[in-house]
């Protein structure tokens, strides 16, 4: 069953970014860094939600290290969610800063934290003109509690959640790990709980299990996804697709 376009705007503004958030081990640095990042994705999920109407997307962005754990960086994707909710705009621009470390760095293999704030931009959206939406920017603060490779962290919403209206105080609960299998590869596993405050419909589950490994030119990340959300309400009324579906995910990136 089609969603109607309030529905669908719900089922990409719980979907939001793959950027630079880092889930991996902290790993110290000696020096304060720039990096800059580029991909092209398969489809552009978040939170295993697609933003792209299941299609592909470009995404890049910069990241700025210092060698005392602080850090800030801005992230960009091609995106539909927008358009399909009756709005404007085809790109998201996420702007982050925080700072990350060791916690009892005597322990092996020690704990780490990382917390931080992220704002979600959807320049030129117009959500706030449509009946029963408001801007889609958002803001989400998270702090995260990594142990070797394996981590836990809470993304809160202090604002409205990407246009839903009395949604501020939505959270979203992230586990997984990132696992060193050897011969460059890396496994990943995720868990994810996305709770939209006052919209319970819209709450859901996701997954993900996903194997990546970094060659000369870039890296190359292919993930198995799926949600137990509801396909009435995240369903896309332009091609009719589930946007929640499982899928296989295909990414190729570059850091330089």
């Amino acid at each position: 069953m089609k969603a109607s376009i309030h529905a669908l705007a719900a089922i990409l503004a719980c979907a939001g970014t793959a950027h630079a958030q880092v889930t991996e081990p902290v790993q110290a640095a000696s020096a304060s860094a720039v990096t800059w990042n580029a991909a092209v994705t398969s489809d552009y999920r978040y939170r295993a939600i697609s933003q792209t109407r299941l299609r592909p997307a470009l995404q890049g962005g910069v990241d700025y290290v210092h060698a005392d754990g602080w850090y800030a960086g801005a992230w960009a994707s091609t995106i539909k969610w927008v358009e399909d909710a009756g709005g404007d705009g085809e790109v998201e621009i996420d702007v982050y800063g925080g700072k990350r470390g060791a916690l009892l760095p005597a322990l092996s293999p020690g704990l780490s934290y990382d917390v931080g704030v992220l704002r979600y931009f959807y320049p030129d959206n117009g959500m706030g003109r449509l009946p029963g939406w408001v801007n889609a920017h958002t803001t989400e603060v998270y702090a995260q509690l990594g142990y070797g490779p394996a981590y836990v962290k809470y993304s809160h919403a202090t604002t409205n959640l990407f246009g839903f209206v009395d949604s501020d105080n939505s959270g979203y609960l992230d586990i997984g790990a990132n696992l060193d299998i050897g011969n460059g590869f890396t496994l990943q596993l995720h868990a994810g709980r996305q709770e939209v405050k006052n919209n319970s419909g819209y709450d859901y589950t996701d997954w993900k299990i996903g194997v990546s490994r970094s060659f000369e030119l870039a890296t190359v990340s292919l993930a198995y996804l799926g949600t137990n959300a509801s396909e009435s309400a995240y369903t896309s009324p332009v091609n009719g697709k589930f946007t929640g579906r499982d899928a296989l995910q295909l990414t190729v990136s570059r850091t330089f």
